[in-house]
């Protein structure tokens, strides 16, 4: 279900490694946590963010939540078709439902991310 090349954080948002560059999004947890989206607001292109910085707000019709950066670096990217089709985030939360893309600044900042397997087993402990 959770893509096993993206590393995953305990806020539920994922980044995807491509070279020195980061996709980010929310998992499908979030998504279906956060009910029908309704309106996301994202950071400018050129904005420097640090790890675990607030990057944007989704708003569903069930709460308003902050995303956090899971690495620090430069955005370099911002997926505009979120803001005419918020329900990206619902329908395709780890592939065009992406947020943002980072150029990152500092890679060993990974190593505080879980891959697939150990954010599974994180979810497994949610729903006990």
């Amino acid at each position: 279900m959770y893509p096993d090349n993206f590393y995953y954080t305990k806020d539920h948002e994922w980044v995807r490694i491509e070279g020195d560059k980061g996709t980010i999004g929310i998992t499908d947890f979030a998504q279906k946590q956060l009910g029908d989206v309704v309106y996301v607001e994202l950071p400018a292109v050129g904005t420097n963010l640090e790890f675990h910085q607030t990057i944007g707000v989704v708003e569903s019709v069930k709460a308003v939540s902050d995303v956090y950066s899971p690495v620090s670096g430069e955005v370099v990217a911002v997926n505009t078709e979120l803001n005419d089709s918020p329900e990206l985030l619902n329908e395709d939360p780890h592939g065009k439902g992406w947020m943002i893309q980072i150029k990152i600044r500092d890679d060993s900042e990974l190593q505080k991310l879980m891959t697939v397997e150990e954010y599974e087993k994180f979810l497994e402990g949610l729903e006990e």
